[in-house]
C-alpha cells in the first residue's frame, strides 16, 4: 500500500473509530486488522509471505474483516509512528512483523490497552502483546544436508542479514546439517546488516562465489542471491517464499513461511473476545514451516532431504544436541546434552565450520 493511500484510509479510519466511541457505528461493521512490514510486499520473500498470510485471513473471514497493511517501514521511530497510526485508525489487532519493531510495539501498546498487538520474532510481551515466530532453523538444517551432498567445493556462501540470534541459529543449524554428510564442509559468511537490500545481497553473493562457494544460502529477504546463483551457474536456496520462478535451474529448495493459519486464528480470537497474550514458536511439525519441492538434485539427495525433514518432525533429529564446538573449537554443547529453547533463542556464537565474524 502506498503511503499516500494509507494516509487517506487513516483519516477515514480515525473518523470511524471516533464514531465507534460515540456509539454511532453499526454493529455489523467489519473488524479491522492492521499489518506493518519491514520490506516491500514485492520482495517475494519475508514480507511477501506475511502478506500471503494476511490475504488468507481476509479470504477466510470475508466481509467480517477489513485488513490494512503498510510496507517498507524502517525499524525505529518511523515504525512507532506507523504502529500508532494503525491503532488510532481503529484496528482491533495489529501485527508487527520484524524484530526491530519490538520496542515501538511495546510502547504503542501501552497507549492503546484495548488494542491487541502481535509482534513477530521478538521476546517482549504484555497483557495486550503476544509474540510469535517460526523455527526457521529447521529448514536450514535440511538445506545443510542437501549442501553437504551437492557441493563439490565443500564451501557454501551465506548472505547474512542482521546479526541477531534468529539469524545466527540458522547458520549454526545449516552447518550442523552439512556436517552430517561432509564433516569438512564450511560456510563463508558475509553480513549486509539489512533485511532487504537487493543490491547488497547481490554483491555479497557474487563475492562469495568468487571465494569458491558453489552453493548460496541466505537469511535476507529478496531473490537477488538466488538470481546471482542462477546467472553464475551454481545452486542456492530460496528464503521465506518459494523462489523457483527466479532461479529455475539453481534453486534446490526453499524454506516457506506459513502464517495463514496463525493470522486467521488470532484474528478470530480477537473478534470473539478469546484473545490472550501468548508466545508461539512453531516449525515443520506445526505446519508453520514447509519445504518447497526438492529439485535440481539426484534422487538420493532428495531422499536424504526428506529423511531429514521427517526426522525433525518426529523428534528423531535434535538439531542442537551435543557435541557442538564453536568456530574456535571450544565446546559449547557437551555430548548427551541438548540446548533448551531459551538457549537457542539467545544464541550468540558461531559453530565450528563457519568462517566469518559475529559483531557484538
Amino acid at each position: 500500500m502506498r503511503r499516500r493511500t494509507f494516509n487517506k484510509l487513516l483519516g477515514a479510519g480515525a473518523a470511524t473509530a471516533a464514531l465507534a466511541r460515540a456509539g454511532l457505528v453499526r454493529a455489523d461493521e467489519p473488524y479491522k486488522a492492521g499489518f506493518i512490514y519491514v520490506g516491500p510486499v514485492a520482495d517475494f520473500g519475508f514480507s511477501h509471505q506475511h502478506d500471503v498470510g494476511r490475504q488468507a485471513a481476509q479470504a477466510a473471514l470475508g466481509d467480517k474483516l477489513k485488513t490494512t497493511y503498510v510496507e517498507s517501514v524502517k525499524e525505529g521511530p518511523d515504525a512507532e509512528r506507523v504502529i500508532h497510526e494503525l491503532a488510532a485508525a481503529g484496528n482491533g489487532i495489529i501485527f508487527t512483523t520484524s524484530f526491530g519493531f519490538m520496542n515501538p510495539t511495546i510502547k504503542v501498546a501501552k497507549q492503546f490497552p484495548k488494542v491487541y498487538f502481535e509482534h513477530c520474532t521478538g521476546y517482549k510481551r504484555a497483557t495486550n502483546v503476544s509474540t510469535y515466530n517460526i523455527r526457521f532453523y529447521e529448514g536450514r538444517y535440511i538445506q545443510g544436508v542437501i549442501a553437504g551432498k551437492m557441493s563439490k567445493s565443500g564451501v557454501v556462501g551465506y548472505v547474512g542479514s542482521v546479526p541477531i540470534p534468529e539469524v545466527v541459529m540458522g547458520m549454526n543449524s545449516f552447518i550442523r546439517g552439512m556436517h552430517t554428510v561432509n564433516p569438512n564442509g564450511k560456510i563463508k559468511l558475509v553480513w549486509i546488516n539489512e533485511w532487504y537490500d537487493p543490491g547488497k545481497e547481490s554483491d555479497a553473493a557474487k563475492a562469495l562465489i568468487d571465494q569458491g562457494a558453489d552453493i548460496i544460502a541466505q537469511h535476507t529477504d529478496s531473490a537477488a542471491p538466488l538470481q546471482v546463483a542462477e546467472e553464475r551457474g551454481v545452486h542456492g536456496f530460496g528464503q521465506a517464499s518459494d523462489m523457483i520462478k527466479f532461479a529455475p535451474k539453481a534453486q534446490l529448495t526453499s524454506s516457506i513461511d506459513r502464517w495463514d493459519d496463525y493470522y486467521t486464528q488470532r484474528i478470530k480470537d480477537a473478534m470473539d473476545g478469546s484473545w490472550k497474550s501468548q508466545d508461539v514458536w512453531g516449525g515443520l511439525g506445526a505446519n508453520m514451516l514447509k519445504m518447497a519441492p526438492y529439485t535440481n538434485m539426484p534422487d538420493d539427495v532428495a531422499k536424504a532431504a526428506q529423511d531429514a525433514e521427517d526426522g525433525i518432525k518426529s523428534g528423531k533429529i535434535v538439531i542442537f544436541s551435543g557435541p557442538i564446538n564453536d568456530q574456535d573449537g571450544k565446546p559449547k554443547v557437551n555430548d548427551g546434552q541438548a540446548l533448551s529453547d531459551a538457549q537457542i533463542l539467545g544464541m550468540d556464537w558461531l559453530a565450528e565450520g563457519i568462517e566469518g565474524t559475529l559483531p557484538h
